[in-house]
């Protein structure tokens, strides 16, 4: 018993550690969206992972009312939501593809009262986004039963990241393997193309101070 409670212990530590570095699992920002244009937050996500977020449009009159139009992106331009005349609201999908995801804010018309207005962002992924309670009532799960699901959970998000970052990694050095050689064949054609050029220019120079009896 005290052995499992120290394995317990040490796990836990370890994924207080790791887990804000290889999976940003929630995130609340205060976004200031200006009178005109755009406001966009943006993050990178693996696919396969749930997203949810809130958004809430604070105002410090309480006489106006403020209204936002909401859109959400995926990497290839797909609208994931879309939301217009919102004042607050919700959204949640399932990743399909790897890459940036992006949420664009936008102040719909004169309703802000010609000022800057404040949105508060509660953007959760993979584990965060779990409604642990019902998994809990559900699987009828509590205490430090709860507590190792949550774990588990973590270390499974840590492992799919982590194959993500070598795909990744992977896919960076094939790019720069190509790269590096587009640099070397350009290289060598413009050394040659430089030899070339070079012969012609000595040749007919020959053939110049010929005509000219110079040489």
């Amino acid at each position: 018993m005290q052995l499992k409670f120290t394995t317990t212990l040490l796990l836990s530590a370890l994924i207080f550690f790791l887990t804000p570095e290889l999976i940003p699992v929630c995130e609340a920002v205060w976004l200031n969206v200006p009178k005109t244009g755009t406001k966009c937050v943006s993050e990178e996500i693996q696919s396969k992972v749930v997203v949810l977020a809130d958004y809430l449009v604070i105002s410090d009159e309480h006489s106006i009312f403020p209204t936002v139009s909401v859109k959400v992106t995926s990497p290839y331009g797909n609208v994931l939501h879309h939301s217009e005349n919102a004042t607050h609201g919700q959204f949640a999908f399932t990743t399909q593809e790897s890459g940036t995801y992006l949420a664009c804010f936008e102040v719909v018309g004169n309703s802000h009262g010609n000022k800057d207005i404040s949105i508060n962002l509660d953007w959760k992924t993979g584990i965060a986004a779990k409604d642990w309670d019902s998994i809990a009532r559900k699987e009828k799960i509590e205490g430090v039963e709860l507590e190792l699901r949550k774990l588990e959970g973590a270390v499974e998000g840590i492992h799919d990241n982590l194959i993500y970052l070598k795909d990744r990694e992977a896919e960076m050095r094939i790019v720069s393997e190509k790269t590096n050689s587009r640099v070397a064949w350009f290289s060598i054609m413009s050394l040659g193309i430089c030899i070339v050029v070079s012969g012609l220019q000595i040749l007919y120079l020959k053939q110049y101070f010929e005509r000219k009896k110079l040489i």
